[in-house]
């Protein structure tokens, strides 16, 4: 994974850039402000682990400052690699404030020792390289982490360990469990395509332009994993995408929520005991709901927590520069003992569409639910949406999904550089999708929090998924993408109705957003969006070892007794 654009890698990739001048290109770009103090750096130190292998890091040290806090930032993309550039800037920013900076490539990836299996080790190595770090002459003990999804895991991993020097937490569109298990469906263009850009920075025998389009290119990315994402059993995908057996994928297929090789590697268990922690996330990020569980652990746990959502996606950097100032302040309060300024509040959101940043005291904001309850159109499957409750015995709305042909995803929150918001008008014409729309509104509304879908169903087969999606309408008819989810009914999973039909309620995830007068709000109701969530085959046998596959006829019910509703947290403008 790179966070650097593309036009840096390739310059960087063809030797027509140093490093210095790729630093200060970034520099220019993501304005990262610079401390009063001169920086140099001490490169490959070796930072024993308690199994005998060494850790490779750099030390970027603020000169004159013979002993102070230190900020560890452990990286498995290479603080050597493509993104080299992106972690010794941050590293070479906050040692010009005063802080000693280790950048650490961890166990078995790039220059470090051993071999690398994503998240299993990262608790003792974090452990030891903050017991390294405070036993050092240059370090006072006070230790903070900082980084984005990988780097941001990585920090709940050695908070897990109980470190008395880690004080103070700054975990970036990450959450405590990276790779959660996910009841609503196998986040397989996640795990694959993760697979696939890893595989590719390692690859020697590509040329470098070649790697840089397949880590960072989501167009190349999908001609190269198409035939993954579309093969069955699922469980053997790695083979198409990478070439070879990756046993953490084949052991997260195939395993359920409890099984140890999900459960060793979940982390939530050590958020409410801390170090506290600034969050920083975006809109459009596939891991917010995870970050958004953290910090109400931490809230709930009497902890003083920081929040900020911007609009961004996970593979870009707009949320790099707000992080990094952020991250300066909340140090200075955790690690140099400086008092918080008394009249900032602790959730920063940005407000899409009003395109403005809003301050609140907690998360989520005052709101009250705003009911849109879907009213159909029979054939043309063109439905309405309207605060009236549907009339009695009004017809469902029905379309047969064929994982042979499976709904897509288009954007969202996705670990690609296509994620976010896109256009859903080729979506929407397709057979298995639902459309409900308002009116025109009258007055801008404006709403955040977490959204739902409340819907009631009904489905020929026995597990199926219903997906689905808010967008916002503006004059010219395009139709964009807000916020997401996908629901799985499974034995046991949704409220059964005396008639046979199920209530279900899909989390379509959190948002800030304002929709204008003029504007109307869309709700989009399939069966699947994959191969974000791995189409659901339709039979009750593990689906990452299943070949067979059956069509479903679905049934969305929109009437006085079955009243599938938009739910949203309508924002009290007051309340910022």
């Amino acid at each position: 994974m790179s966070f650097l654009t593309p036009q840096m890698e390739r310059l960087l990739f063809e030797n027509k850039l140093s490093q210095s001048a790729m630093r200060a290109a970034l520099t220019q770009m993501l304005d990262l402000p610079t401390g009063p103090l001169q920086v140099t750096v001490t490169r490959g130190l070796r930072v024993p682990m308690r199994d005998g292998i060494a850790l490779i890091a750099d030390h970027w040290i603020p000169v004159g400052v013979e002993i102070g806090p230190a900020v560890l930032v452990r990286t498995p993309y290479g603080r050597g690699g493509p993104s080299r550039a992106m972690w010794e800037l941050a590293a070479q920013k906050f040692a010009s404030h005063g802080y000693h900076v280790i950048a650490q490539d961890v166990r078995g990836r790039f220059d470090s020792e051993g071999e690398f299996t994503a998240f299993v080790n990262e608790t003792d190595d974090g452990v030891d390289s903050l017991a390294w770090m405070a036993m050092q002459p240059w370090c006072d003990g006070k230790i903070g982490m900082w980084g984005p999804s990988y780097l941001g895991y990585v920090q709940w991993a050695a908070a897990a360990g109980g470190s008395p020097y880690l004080k103070a937490l700054v975990p970036i569109i990450a959450h405590s469990h990276l790779m959660q298990y996910h009841d609503n469906g196998f986040p397989l263009d996640l795990l694959v395509r993760w697979m696939f850009q890893l595989t590719s920075m390692d690859d020697g025998e590509l040329g470098p332009i070649e790697r840089m389009r397949r880590v960072t290119d989501a167009a190349v990315q999908d001609r190269h994993l198409a035939d993954a994402f579309s093969h069955l059993p699922l469980m053997t995908a790695d083979e198409l995408a990478i070439g070879k057996v990756d046993p953490l994928y084949r052991e997260m297929s195939e395993s359920g929520p409890d099984d140890p090789a999900w459960q060793a590697v979940d982390h939530s268990a050590a958020v409410a005991k801390g170090p506290v922690a600034l969050f920083v996330s975006g809109w459009y990020d596939l891991f917010l709901d995870g970050l958004l569980e953290d910090y109400a652990t931490q809230v709930g746990a009497g902890l003083e927590p920081r929040l900020t959502v911007g609009p961004w996606t996970h593979m870009e950097t707009g949320y790099i520069p707000v992080a990094f100032r952020e991250g300066l302040r909340w140090y200075a309060e955790h690690l140099r003992g400086e008092p918080p300024s008394p009249d900032e509040k602790p959730v920063h959101l940005y407000v899409m569409g009003a395109n403005r940043w809003r301050h609140f005291e907690q998360w989520p904001p005052p709101s009250q639910p705003l009911r849109l309850f879907l009213h159909g159109n029979g054939a043309a499957k063109t439905g309405r949406l309207f605060t009236q409750t549907p009339s009695a015995g009004a017809a469902p709305d029905s379309y047969t999904y064929n994982p042979a042909d499976p709904t897509p995803n288009l954007g969202g929150p996705k670990l690609a550089s296509d994620a976010g918001p896109v256009d859903n008008r080729p979506l929407e014409r397709r057979a298995d999708v639902l459309v409900f729309s308002s009116i025109p509104l009258r007055e801008d509304v404006e709403f955040a929090g977490s959204v739902q879908l409340e819907l009631y169903v009904k489905s020929s087969r026995p597990t199926t998924d219903f997906f689905g999606r808010l967008c916002v309408v503006d004059k010219t008819g395009r139709s964009t993408n807000i916020c997401d989810g996908n629901f799985r009914i499974e034995p046991g999973r949704g409220e059964p109705q005396p008639d046979g039909s199920m209530r279900i309620t899909v989390s379509l995830s959190a948002t800030a957003y304002r929709v204008r007068a003029g504007q109307r709000l869309r709700v989009i109701v399939a069966s699947g969006a994959h191969p974000r969530f791995a189409r659901n085959l339709g039979i009750l046998e593990n689906q990452a070892t299943a070949v067979d596959m059956l069509p479903a006829e679905q049934t969305v019910y929109h009437d006085a007794a079955h009243p599938s509703a938009l739910v949203l947290p309508l924002l009290d403008t007051s309340a910022s």
